[in-house]
């Protein structure tokens, strides 16, 4: 069974193959670039990405795949699980495209395409919002008038859904418990970074919200923000909309302060006595600790915390500083040669560590081909 993972970005695509009932990948590419030339669109990108699966033998066309999984950025309030792809599903996708209107257009376009091209085949919609759907009235809800949920679907959604999820299955297997037992707090760290509070095995708050731009400070992200500050770029400094909006969310967060919007950079620049660079990582520790301690706060238990992410997963000294930012009551304890030594799951956590600390890699891929897996038709059913 081949099952081919698409995730479609402003400017690029990536594409994933995974096969047999185990889903194991086997062939991986990104194809990015793609606004450089008008003709370089997303159908442009899928047919080389198709070029190259049939180049390399797995495939002799996209046809030759059972299904095909899509991440798809936001669900809104319908989709609170993947769902395989129909004419309403297609259409109900469109429509959220006044939430997300700077990813699902690009999420859609592959989908599209392979909709004209293979009608016959079996295509599934992962959406990044899908796991926070748990989240409790209290916890998405705005305090602004009613009338904006009501009329117009204003809430907090959450994203990073998929990387979230397979935390919370991961963890629980190394913990060995059921994913149902579950309670921890997942830290996706990269150049997009939230946190999820993990009860039972559900979402029950995370950091961003409307839209990804609530939470942590991020790579080019501004993260949390005075709703004023808004109102005084408009009114004092002549920003309008499209400004704003590429500021807030390409020219602030960590980029804003330094200029770099890698950690690797940030790290080197601040050993070499760079202040700025300094000032920028203590921002970005304190505003992850200081969020995951409100969600130590309003758990019930906790028996892990999950770094994953770009950052999660190989800036040692970042995990090794955000642990030691928790106050001594918070009981966390890191064994530094672990974290010094981490090669794929390791537990870094000392042995009298009030919980387990984890550093898991992520596998959003590998997550939506179980979807797709567990939605598409046996092999002898055909879909018309």
């Amino acid at each position: 069974m081949n099952i081919l993972v698409l995730n479609a970005g402003s400017s690029s695509l990536k594409y994933s193959l995974f096969q047999g009932a185990d889903s194991h990948l086997v062939a991986h590419g990104v194809i990015d670039q793609l606004s450089d030339r008008p003709e370089h669109d997303h159908a442009w990108a899928l047919l080389e990405a198709e070029a190259t699966l049939v180049r390399q033998g797995w495939i002799t066309e996209l046809g030759d795949c059972e299904a095909v999984g899509h991440r798809v950025v936001h669900g809104g309030e319908r989709f609170q699980a993947p769902v395989r792809i129909t004419a309403d599903v297609l259409e109900a996708i469109r429509a959220l495209c006044e939430l997300a209107p700077l990813h699902n257009p690009a999420n859609l376009a592959p989908i599209e395409h392979l909709w004209q091209r293979h009608p016959e085949l079996t295509q599934v919609a992962v959406f990044d919002t899908a796991f926070h759907q748990s989240l409790p009235a209290y916890a998405y809800h705005y305090a602004i008038p009613q009338h904006f949920y009501d009329q117009h679907h204003i809430r907090r959604y959450g994203f990073h859904g998929t990387s979230h999820e397979y935390i919370a299955q991961r963890a629980a297997a190394r913990m060995q418990v059921p994913r149902n037992q579950t309670h921890l707090i997942s830290m996706h760290l990269g150049n997009g970074a939230s946190v999820c509070a993990i009860e039972y095995g559900h979402s029950i708050d995370t950091s961003m919200g409307f839209t990804p731009l609530e939470g942590l400070i991020m790579g080019t992200r501004s993260g949390d923000l005075d709703p004023a500050i808004v109102l005084y770029l408009i009114n004092h400094l002549g920003y309008d909309p499209k400004d704003l909006d590429t500021l807030l969310n390409k020219q602030s967060g960590l980029k804003g302060l330094v200029r770099h919007n890698d950690m690797r950079q940030l790290l080197d620049l601040a050993e070499a006595g760079d202040t700025q660079a300094h000032l920028a990582i203590e921002m970005f520790i304190y505003r992850l600790v200081k969020t995951v301690g409100g969600y130590v706060a309003i758990m019930d238990n906790l028996e892990a915390l999950v770094f994953t992410g770009g950052i999660g997963e190989h800036a040692a000294e970042i995990r090794a500083r955000v642990i030691a930012r928790f106050p001594a009551h918070f009981g966390f304890k890191l064994d530094a040669d672990a974290n010094r030594q981490v090669n794929g799951e390791t537990c870094i956590s000392a042995p009298d560590s009030r919980c387990q600390i984890w550093v898991i890699p992520t596998d959003e891929e590998w997550q939506i081909a179980q979807h797709t897996l567990a939605l598409s038709p046996p092999e002898t059913e055909k879909i018309t």
